[in-house]
């Protein structure tokens, strides 16, 4: 008669021990208004990107001359462009590419960044300072400007842009991640464990290598806003997404021979940028609050 009572209760722990952390959770959030503004926006944009195809409402490369320029009304919220696309589909199905340049970008120097920071911080001697002094060799170059290289370089193109904003984004995570080993290889945990007999990489990833996360984490949050403006930079110049997409940046590229007669053109997608930056940037702020303590607030 037991047995059943004792299964509920381990059932039960799982999802009471979710609850109380999605509490706590919110519990911090709600002394960070500003933050929690961040994490809204970017959730509504998340979703919007899900579901463009459902809200969206015109096609974003339906071409329609004869409402050419039309200024911002109810029937075009933020008006339409030289071939009478309505801009306001065009910036949700632009959406779409801004979150999947960042989680593209995010997923490969994340990575990358993480494991270089680590080895070089772990063993140290000449393995860190190869590996160190090929990270200050690509920190030595203005981001952007060595981006546009590997974009001219490569191709233009969608992939291509996503691949020269990784290729230039992750020394600065190899050189937190480096600091962050540094601090932690020395701890009294992981000299525990090497007494036990763990062996190198046992501590390199799963001692050193999860603590090092969180930093790694809040560092991409906060960068996630120089990748928009990078990835809008590269349409902008013709080199990021191609026509007939409806990126951003290539929609300010294109808008900005108009300025002085049909502002709407070129200003939407540049309040999109603005925002979407922002609230990355809130965001990034709220999550170092919240995940390292020597950063909180009084």
């Amino acid at each position: 008669m037991s047995a059943p009572h004792v299964s509920s209760t381990v059932a039960v722990r799982p999802r009471s021990a979710i609850l109380s952390g999605l509490a706590l959770v919110w519990e911090k959030l709600s002394h960070e208004p500003v933050g929690l503004i961040g994490f809204v926006f970017l959730g509504l944009l998340i979703l919007v990107a899900a579901l463009a195809p459902a809200i969206a409402p015109f096609d974003p490369a339906a071409q329609n001359l004869q409402a050419a320029f039309l200024p911002p009304s109810w029937a075009h919220l933020a008006g339409t462009d030289e071939f009478g696309r309505d801009i306001l589909s065009r910036l949700i199905y632009g959406a779409r590419i801004t979150i999947s340049t960042i989680l593209s970008v995010t997923l490969i120097v994340g990575p990358i960044g993480l494991i270089i920071g680590v080895v070089s911080g772990f063993v140290g001697g000449r393995t860190d300072a190869i590996l160190m002094r090929f990270t200050d060799i690509v920190l030595s170059f203005p981001s952007l400007i060595l981006a546009l290289a590997f974009a001219a370089a490569l191709g233009a193109g969608l992939g291509t842009a996503i691949v020269a904003i990784s290729l230039t984004s992750w020394p600065a995570i190899a050189r937190l991640a480096r600091a962050e080993a540094l601090i932690v290889r020395n701890t009294d945990y992981v000299a525990a464990a090497r007494l036990y007999g763990a062996s190198p990489l046992r501590l390199l990833f799963l001692y050193i290598a999860p603590m090092c996360i969180p930093s790694v984490v809040v560092r991409l949050t906060l960068n996630m806003a120089g990748i928009i403006l990078t990835a809008a930079s590269l349409g902008f110049l013709g080199l990021g997404a191609q026509p007939p997409a409806p990126e951003w940046g290539a929609m300010i590229s294109s808008g900005r021979k108009f300025m002085l007669d049909h502002w709407w053109v070129a200003v939407m997608p540049g309040i999109a940028i603005l925002l979407t930056s922002l609230a990355f940037n809130l965001v990034g702020d709220t999550l170092r609050d919240l995940l390292d303590p020597r950063h909180a607030r009084a």
